[in-house]
């Protein structure tokens, strides 16, 4: 990604009179930001049904670039990775959500794109009880799966409580921010936020400046869920930010869990009530996770070596299953439409396609509609 791309994108984002929806839609019509800019005074004559609105936005960037300009120089002093949906790094969970940030700013050394994704919500007034479930669910997802990054919002209650916990045991952990990287809200959090930056990471779709709005950390929430397979919700009372990301995530077709907790409990009460309507799956512990989301541990990835199982050992596959087979080597346990964009396979048939390499014993289908290649 040149320089010159993340200019015009961040510039993008800027634009007064275009909305994050339409200059994402902008970026992905044209191929790139840079793309938009060169076609700032004809703009109608490559998109169609443009509204008059729309070419008087893009005729005016003067401010949006000085404001780019600034945000440039920002993010080069202090080692921050500005991405868009074409950089490499940009998080592939999320790249297919059909309201993804344009524009991400990452702080971090994570791996945003970890073969296994999980975020953790809920109540900033976690209980006793709360931080028990948490403390438990960590500690023994670690020994099942070490290969998680944990997800949340820094912010109190719940969130920090999984950062705190995910750093104890030695998991990447990355924060998704209501604001820009040159604060911290709430600042009593900045050590952990500090510790976060070498070990996990400090991502947001907003510059420099922004000051932490209630509707920021609504819009935050759609992060959380995107780049994650599925959302662990801990604590929730009857309304709450952790619920706002469970509707998120099973707008996505991502899988939303629940603890439980005692009837009448303030805090129990959205959980409990997201487990009656069926909208969240009950677990009570990480087992339970795992088992639902098919991941496999490290107990079964021994044996299956120890089985001598191997990929060369295959059987001859199709031109079309070998592409399948080389994308999930790379990036394992991916959604069935994110495949389809990947390899460029029509979905009806890359279904046959996957069943065929399921009989075969190559892959194995998930919670959610992922794939897993076996070990």
């Amino acid at each position: 990604m040149t320089s010159e791309e993340i200019f015009h994108a961040l510039a993008l984002t800027r634009l007064t009179g275009i909305s994050a929806t339409m200059a994402l839609q902008l970026y992905q019509t044209l191929g790139s930001a840079t793309a938009v800019y060169e076609h700032r005074n004809d703009i109608g004559d490559v998109v169609s049904d443009c509204s008059p609105r729309l070419v008087e936005a893009l005729r005016h960037w003067d401010d949006a670039l000085k404001r780019a300009a600034a945000e440039m120089a920002f993010i080069t002093k202090h080692n921050i990775l500005a991405l868009t949906p074409g950089s490499d790094d940009y998080p592939e969970r999320l790249r297919h959500c059909p309201d993804a940030p344009l524009v991400l700013y990452y702080k971090g050394t994570a791996n945003l794109n970890c073969r296994h994704v999980v975020d953790i919500v809920g109540t900033r007034r976690c209980t006793t009880y709360g931080q028990d479930l948490i403390h438990r669910f960590v500690s023994r997802l670690h020994e099942l799966c070490p290969d998680v990054l944990i997800v949340s919002g820094l912010a109190y209650g719940v969130d920090i409580c999984a950062h705190r916990d995910a750093l104890a045991v030695g998991y990447d952990t990355v924060g998704v921010l209501a604001h820009g990287l040159d604060t911290i809200y709430p600042s009593r959090h900045r050590d952990t936020a500090a510790e976060m930056v070498s070990r996990g990471g400090l991502l947001t779709e907003y510059m420099t400046q922004t000051e932490p709005l209630p509707n920021n950390f609504r819009q935050r929430n759609r992060i959380v869920a995107g780049i994650s397979d599925a959302t662990v919700l801990v604590e929730s009372a009857i309304k709450g930010g952790g619920l706002i990301t469970c509707r998120i995530a099973q707008e996505y077709g991502r899988d939303v869990f629940a603890f439980p907790g005692a009837v009448g409990m303030p805090y129990s009460e959205g959980c409990n009530r997201m487990i009656r309507n069926n909208t969240a799956a009950l677990i009570t512990s990480a087992d339970d996770f795992v088992e639902s989301m098919g991941w496999e541990t490290v107990a079964q990835r021994q044996q299956t070596e120890a089985k001598g199982i191997e990929r060369q050992l295959f059987p001859d596959l199709s031109p079309e299953e070998q592409a399948v087979v080389a994308l999930l080597s790379e990036t394992n346990d991916l959604q069935l439409n994110i495949l389809s964009v990947r390899t460029d396979i029509p979905i009806g048939e890359l279904t046959a396609l996957l069943f065929s390499l399921e009989l075969k014993g190559i892959v194995r289908p998930l919670a959610g509609g992922t794939y897993h290649l076996l070990m």
